[in-house]
């Protein structure tokens, strides 16, 4: 069985993900569902050739020591993909993900509008939340290329693996990935600093030392976009805070609520139309009121500023924007209340919209 073929097969599909285990049929993942494919299973002879055949001996090495590396792969005429190859049961196993070769941009993603604004800053700190599979990085990789169509600058990206390849248009753009160019996060991005940036991209800001380089550079004329896992934007405040020893938090807070532009945390829902899915997002602008918030620990408080700054600032919660989504069709009710984290809260706010349970109202941010 060849990669090359389930890889072809897999994009053909429109699927987003290829998973591969030993004596099991590849399953891949279509609008979020996982769904066998009608191959025979693959056996550990052929995943240990494919493993193999994507691992350069940096890899190979580190697999041997981690038994989990990540990297990319690409496939002309197919495709580029993320992958993870790990260790299970004493035996490996594969997750790829397809990366499309076009930059996605914000409009094709369906993001709000004021996502464009953060764009437009000289410096500061923007974080992307959300679960894994939530497309974060599509977000990311189409602000870049906001930036990089807008703007003169120098553009790094710190990847872990590099995905979406940026091609040079009003920018200078250079792609480090982990592992291949740079040993982690917080070496790149010591290097970074003495690289002339003016935008720097990091994947994920995972340790202090990467976080606190990070907010460090946005304090000093950088603009700082960054991934990190959490389940909203307040909830991402306080995991950057709570990184940090507690004699250092007090120091920490004064720091973030200087540097914070925004936070952006989104979920994938599929669409009634059958036409793939669309990002649920909820929007945090770092405000006046919202970085006083942030100095006393106010964090749940955060929420209601949120809900209260639709009009104003652009902001909107996560319940907000399925709310806004219900009311359009774009997606039915079983999604949306299996989406938010606050099923009683939506389910008291769409009725006192007089939102149905097809839709069919206006709701407007």
């Amino acid at each position: 069985m060849e990669l090359s073929e389930l890889l072809r097969n897999m994009t053909e599909r429109g699927a987003s993900d290829l998973h591969l285990r030993p004596m099991t049929k590849p399953i891949i993942r279509v609008d979020g569902s996982l769904v066998s494919t009608d191959y025979e299973p693959v056996t550990i002879e052929e995943i240990e050739a494919m493993a193999d055949g994507i691992m350069n001996e940096y890899l190979k090495k580190k697999f041997l020591l981690k038994h989990s590396v990540d990297t990319s792969h690409s496939v002309p005429g197919v495709g580029r993909f993320r992958v993870n190859i790990f260790q299970q049961r004493g035996t490996p196993s594969l997750v790829l993900r397809n990366i499309p070769f076009k930059v996605p941009t914000t409009e094709s993603l369906n993001l709000p509008p004021v996502v464009k604004s953060f764009c437009s800053k000289p410096q500061g700190l923007l974080i992307v939340t959300g679960p894994t599979g939530s497309g974060k990085s599509s977000t990311l990789a189409s602000l870049v290329e906001v930036i990089n169509q807008k703007r003169n600058l120098h553009i790094i990206t710190i990847e872990d693996p590099i995905e979406y390849l940026f091609k040079n248009k009003n920018c200078i753009i250079t792609q480090r990935e982990i592992g291949i160019d740079t040993p982690n996060f917080a070496h790149a991005l010591k290097d970074a600093l003495r690289q002339d940036p003016d935008v720097i991209l990091i994947g994920e800001m995972r340790d202090i030392e990467t976080t606190t380089i990070a907010m460090n550079a946005a304090e000093t004329g950088h603009l700082i976009l960054s991934t990190m896992h959490a389940n909203n934007t307040y909830e991402a405040i306080s995991r950057i805070i709570d990184i940090f020893p507690k004699d250092q938090q007090n120091q920490i807070k004064i720091q973030l609520s200087n540097v914070l532009l925004g936070a952006i945390s989104q979920r994938l829902i599929n669409r009634v139309d059958g036409a793939g899915r669309i990002p649920a997002i909820e929007i945090l602008i770092g405000t006046p009121a919202v970085r006083k918030m942030i100095l006393h620990n106010q964090y749940k408080d955060i929420l209601e500023q949120i809900e209260k700054s639709v009009v104003h600032y652009g902001m909107q919660s996560l319940e907000q924007s399925l709310l806004a989504l219900l009311a359009n069709k774009m997606i039915n009710l079983d999604e949306a209340r299996s989406t938010t984290l606050r099923q009683g809260e939506f389910d008291l706010m769409r009725e006192q919209l007089g939102i149905g349970e097809l839709g069919g109202f206006n709701f407007t941010n």
